[in-house]
């Protein structure tokens, strides 16, 4: 078939990189988000599957909104048979979607119909999911509502970040994706609607979403941790000041602090919350570059009574 790939952030480029390999399709062209400020001089840098596909030699069109009359015009002109998509970032009108014979088909990172919407391996970790994965479906104008073409499963490991567990699905999902693309074209494959029960969301998590409370059980604060990282980043405030949370560990066997209440020994530092203590491994003082919680809590010289969170 004729793919147009659409595509942004670089957990989207492995699903590229397939269908570049299949040898069975052709990529005619990516439509991505426009370029974006980034680092700290906030130069203008392309996303990460426009970079790629300029490598590839691929036309690459950068649409501000996917209704804009000359993006549809060109899309129109290209012809595609079906148009992959992975981590887009924006919203497909009916014009577009009714372009390609084969629709949309996207690559989401959960077992659909279960978190639906942004953030679905944010949210399956918070939840304390043991099992997720991808799943392949025709796009509609529902939030991934659409028929399922296929899915895959992955393990959530104890220790998993979100971003661990994305870059695991981005490769498994790639193939599953290449795979969706070849039973389409030959007509092997056919989308099953989505169970009506089962359905939760996913939402974009915000700054706040991030914030740890401390009088949460400390599983609970373990998830949030790995599942804001890398991004947004869990954090808590340390007199006054933002203190980012990037590693914890529980430790059931101490249950003497109270929430957030802070115990610092030589080699380790420990958090009260509504359970059990945790550890604080890894953090990153406002201003500062990750340190181990251990190096972090030296150089503040904390007290015997000082608390996260206020």
């Amino acid at each position: 078939m004729k793919l147009v790939f659409a595509g942004t952030p670089e957990v989207a480029v492995p699903a590229l990189d397939a269908l570049l390999a299949s040898g069975r399709h052709e990529v005619a062209a990516v439509v991505t988000r426009p370029d974006a400020p980034a680092g700290r001089g906030r130069r203008m840098v392309a996303s990460p599957v426009a970079e790629r596909a300029e490598e590839a030699g691929i036309e690459v069109l950068k649409p501000v909104k996917p209704r804009e009359p000359e993006f549809l015009e060109r899309l129109k002109e290209i012809g595609p048979d079906c148009c992959p998509v992975v981590a887009y970032g924006a919203l497909l009108p009916r014009a577009a979607l009714d372009i390609p014979a084969h629709g949309w088909v996207n690559l989401h990172f959960s077992l659909l119909p279960a978190w639906r919407g942004a953030a679905p391996v944010q949210h399956s970790l918070m939840a304390g999911d043991e099992i997720t994965g991808a799943s392949t479906f025709l796009i509609e104008e529902g939030l991934d509502s659409g028929p399922v073409y296929g899915t895959v499963t992955e393990e959530i490991r104890p220790t998993d970040t979100s971003g661990d567990l994305l870059t695991r699905l981005a490769f498994a999902g790639a193939g599953l994706l290449a795979a969706t693309m070849d039973g389409i074209e030959d007509g092997t494959l056919k989308a099953v609607p989505q169970p009506s029960e089962g359905v939760t969301l996913a939402p974009k998590i915000t700054v706040e979403d991030a914030r740890v409370d401390w009088t949460a059980p400390a599983l609970r604060v373990d998830r949030v941790v790995r599942a804001c990282t890398p991004a947004p980043g869990a954090w808590t405030t340390f007199r006054g000041e933002r203190l980012k949370l990037i590693q914890v560990a529980p430790v059931p066997d101490r249950t003497d602090l109270a929430p957030g209440v802070l115990s610092a020994g030589k080699k380790s530092v420990h958090v009260g919350t509504g359970s059990y203590a945790v550890e604080l491994l890894w953090v990153q003082a406002q201003g500062k570059k990750p340190m181990t919680a251990a190096d972090w809590a030296r150089g503040a010289r904390i007290s015997g009574n000082e608390t996260l969170g206020g």
